[in-house]
């Protein structure tokens, strides 16, 4: 008897895990407002932008050479200022 109440409570289970991001995902798409594709351009710059950042700041704390960790910090501040530009 205990097998089959496993069995019921597993597929139960499995059922309302898979509704639940199936659900999500519904209203995130209908919650969306559509970009334009000057705002999907942007969108995209802005994350390019952010991966260099995380890259380049990554690359500041591994560096040893001063002239390198300089230069890493002169491109650190470029990627700030194209950032701040895209956001106004």
């Amino acid at each position: 008897m205990s097998g089959s109440y496993n069995r019921i409570m597993a597929r139960g289970w499995q059922s309302n895990a898979a509704e639940g991001p199936v659900e999500t995902r519904k209203v995130g798409r209908d919650a969306r407002k559509p970009r334009t594709p000057v705002q999907l351009e942007q969108l995209r710059k802005t994350e390019d932008l952010q991966l260099s950042r995380t890259r380049v700041l990554h690359d500041i704390e591994a560096a040893h050479n001063p002239r390198y960790k300089q230069m890493l910090t002169q491109a650190l501040a470029h990627l700030d200022q194209e950032l701040s530009r895209l956001s106004t």
